[in-house]
């Protein structure tokens, strides 16, 4: 898989994220449901802990990612959802210690929601990753 980065302004390279990226020679994709900070059984994790929350769901989709046979360098797209988005924000450096080391800039939408399903969740993402 090739990837090619687009961005006509650099600004969203300084949050840790490409405009757009094109994806050449690509042969699988994966669908990621949106990942919390829940546990093997579903149940919520770290109440009212944004920082815990982000990590606990970063585990989760790699977990996911690893059980389909990738792994973060091979996300394209993300989706994020916060109750929070300030208190998303200032805890996104998890994310560029998850995905600096596999050098990938995947284009992110972050949205400010009300709630989550699960009371209690502050944090979701989804991604689609592809190989």
């Amino acid at each position: 898989m090739e990837r090619t980065a687009v961005n006509p302004w650099d600004w969203s390279i300084k949050l840790g994220y490409n405009q757009a990226e094109v994806i050449g020679g690509a042969t699988r994709q994966v669908i990621c449901a949106g990942q919390t900070s829940v546990d093997e059984n579903g149940a919520p994790q770290h109440p009212g802990d944004m920082r815990a929350q982000i990590s606990l769901a970063l585990d989760n989709l790699e977990t996911v990612l690893k059980r389909a046979g990738m792994d973060l360098s091979n996300v394209v797209k993300l989706g994020v959802y916060a109750t929070d988005v300030d208190e998303a924000l200032k805890n996104f450096d998890l994310m560029g210690m998850r995905f600096g080391p596999h050098q990938v800039a995947p284009p992110m939408t972050l949205l400010g929601v009300t709630r989550l399903a699960i009371p209690g969740l502050l944090f979701e993402i989804e991604a689609t990753a592809a190989a």
